[in-house]
């Protein structure tokens, strides 16, 4: 059965990103602009495609909005534990400002699972917990290698979203979804390339056992997205 993303202890900090984002002028904005919640780009979705390319669709949109739940719940761990500590306060506020940004990605991805009337995936609760419990650990070990987990999780999501927006070329481009979906993907891809940037300006490489760290991490991240293309 089709339904809207799960509720979590996150569900008011989504409802305030929806309110204080919904003016940034980007193509996501959107979708969180009520005045505009009745356009065709934001309630239709291509039906007459091959089954092929329907699949492709939902499975690339089931991968994304799973991604941005953990991503939401990877920088919850990390605040939860590095937000103790006073010395990491220039840490905190750049992490504070990309975790506004993931809230504002889920969001928008919630309503696009809608839109486009894709099941979520089997392993939300497992994306939960496994987002934050990598953000917290990662955060124990030290700022330094919190932000090689950021690093590592955004350089597999870069990359990620651009293999979508090269498979999702298919679709008729004259659906009034279609131009909005491969600019919110590419505004999304953007946003991450620059987390990617924003956590080696604070250290990510200066962490222990960097490159083990990055492989293990990133590892689990290009697992993590064939599951979900799955269930």
């Amino acid at each position: 059965m089709l339904a809207a993303y799960r509720a979590t202890s996150l569900g008011p900090v989504l409802v305030s990103a929806s309110r204080t984002l919904a003016t940034a002028a980007t193509p996501s904005s959107i979708y969180l602009d009520p005045a505009r919640s009745q356009e065709a780009s934001v309630t239709s979705t291509p039906h007459n495609i091959p089954p092929a390319l329907r699949n492709e669709l939902e499975s690339a949109l089931r991968v994304d909005q799973a991604g941005e739940l953990a991503a939401n719940w990877i920088y919850k761990g990390q605040h939860d534990v590095l937000g103790r500590d006073a010395a990491t306060g220039p840490l905190i506020q750049a992490s504070t400002e990309m975790w506004d940004q993931e809230k504002k990605h889920l969001a928008v991805m919630n309503k696009l699972q809608l839109q486009h009337h894709v099941r979520p995936t089997l392993l939300w609760e497992l994306a939960r917990i496994g987002g934050y419990g990598l953000g917290a650990v990662t955060a124990l070990m030290g700022k330094e290698a919190a932000m090689a987990c950021t690093e590592a999780v955004e350089t597999v999501i870069g990359e990620h979203y651009d293999d979508q927006l090269k498979a999702l070329e298919q679709l008729p481009q004259d659906h009034p979804s279609v131009p909005l979906l491969r600019d919110v993907i590419k505004e999304f891809r953007d946003d991450e390339l620059e987390h990617l940037d924003i956590a080696v300006q604070h250290d990510s490489q200066k962490a222990p056992a960097h490159a083990l760290l990055s492989t293990i991490v990133g590892t689990g991240c290009k697992v993590a997205i064939e599951l979900c293309r799955r269930f």
